[in-house]
């Protein structure tokens, strides 16, 4: 673990005489209001084009980010602030004044098989197991809508995950993907698969409940979503964490389902926002609005369809539009991945073509269950300690 980070810290030719601290991301803070209260040139931010400064509205509350300082002066080197799970914002200095980049992030795939006996609770056991809460959350996720009582599982039930995670810096990062969750109970294999985005049973039936409308009556789509991708004239990397629909100013805009307003506001590039979350860890935001609802406001309970805004040119916009983002654990992905009529069952094809991919990993499973490896265990760890209290950190 420490090889890892002494060869990011070289790899990035940083000071000798510096160390890394890691911190989270406030709530309420922005990327000017950080370049503030870090003496930072507010032109770091200004200097950006309006799909950088869009980006840089993306990054979110509590995320983790990591800041190389001076150990002599404590004085600020360089950052590395995630957005998303693709890129990053690194803050350095170039020709003796501070810059920002858009850069991708480095990581690892990793793979994973997870076998229990059934103690206490799914959820208790993976967490013992593992120390990865997320992995936790998303198995839960997972069996959410399956039909499968987990109350009333036995003691020595078997549980089976196969799942991939991602790797940064020695932690583990980003979201999980639970290829298949299996529950051994009563002598009956319940299965669960992650298939084009969506959870399944072993039938081809998708299992989420969770589904959106479009939040606006709209001419186009000017922008769809994008992860990443380099701008071979520009030579940069580019996101688009969001879809962009063109419509006429003051156009209403629509709560794409059921939740609860949790913010309501200016946030950065995106001007006038709003922000909702939904049942099962999503949450829609509504950018660039003119105006909101009359009496919107946050804790407010909205149902599917109403109206909470309209469409408008506030923050950075090149005209009239809503950029709709939708997120599941605050992971941004794409809207018309979810904007659906109804929940689905795979057939033709489809429904072929999944049964062999499922096949595939019935047989990792019992492959698992025979060998009953050990779990891969998460570590707590700090980068650097804190600064001593009389400094003036």
């Amino acid at each position: 673990m420490t090889k890892l980070i002494i060869a990011w810290l070289l790899l990035l030719s940083f000071s000798a005489a510096a160390y890394l601290e890691e911190l989270k991301w406030p709530k309420g803070e922005t990327f000017l209001t950080f370049l503030e209260h870090n003496q930072l040139p507010s032109s770091i931010y200004y200097s950006l084009d309006k799909e950088e400064q869009e980006l840089a509205a993306e990054i979110i509350a509590g995320i983790k980010y990591q800041v190389l300082r001076n150990s002599d002066t404590s004085a600020l080197e360089q950052v590395l602030i995630p957005i998303g799970e693709e890129l990053q914002m690194h803050i350095k200095q170039k020709n003796d004044q501070f810059i920002m980049e858009i850069e991708p992030i480095a990581v690892q795939l990793e793979e994973h098989a997870l076998v229990l006996d059934i103690q206490n609770s799914p959820f208790v056991d993976i967490v013992n197991a593992t120390k990865n809460n997320l992995l936790a959350n998303e198995f839960a996720q997972s069996f959410r809508d399956s039909g499968v009582n987990l109350r009333n599982l036995k003691k020595d039930d078997q549980l089976v995950l196969l799942y991939r995670q991602k790797r940064r810096l020695g932690k583990q990062f980003g979201s999980i993907k639970i290829d298949v969750s299996m529950i051994e109970t009563k002598n009956k294999q319940n299965y669960i698969f992650y298939y084009k985005e969506s959870y399944y049973d072993a039938k081809g039936q998708e299992l989420e409940n969770f589904l959106l409308s479009t939040p606006v009556n709209y001419t186009r789509i000017s922008s769809p979503f994008t992860l990443m991708r380099w701008h071979p004239i520009l030579q940069k990397y580019r996101a688009h964490l969001g879809i962009d629909y063109a419509a006429s100013v003051g156009t209403p805009v629509k709560s794409a389902g059921n939740g609860r307003v949790n913010f309501v506001g200016e946030k950065g590039g995106y001007g006038n926002t709003i922000e909702v979350n939904h049942d099962g860890s999503y949450k829609t935001l509504y950018g660039h609005l003119n105006g909101f609802a009359k009496g919107l406001r946050s804790g407010q309970v909205v149902k599917q369809g109403q109206v909470i805004g309209y469409v408008g040119n506030t923050g950075l916009s090149s005209g009239p539009h809503l950029h709709f983002g939708l997120y599941r654990n605050n992971v941004a992905i794409n809207p018309a991945s979810v904007v659906k009529i109804a929940k689905s069952a795979l057939s033709g094809n489809d429904l072929r073509g999944f049964l062999e991919y499922t096949k595939a990993l019935k047989e990792k499973v019992e492959t698992a269950l025979k060998e009953h490896v050990p779990p891969v265990e998460e570590e707590n760890f700090e980068y650097a300690y804190p600064f001593d209290k009389k400094s003036d950190m």
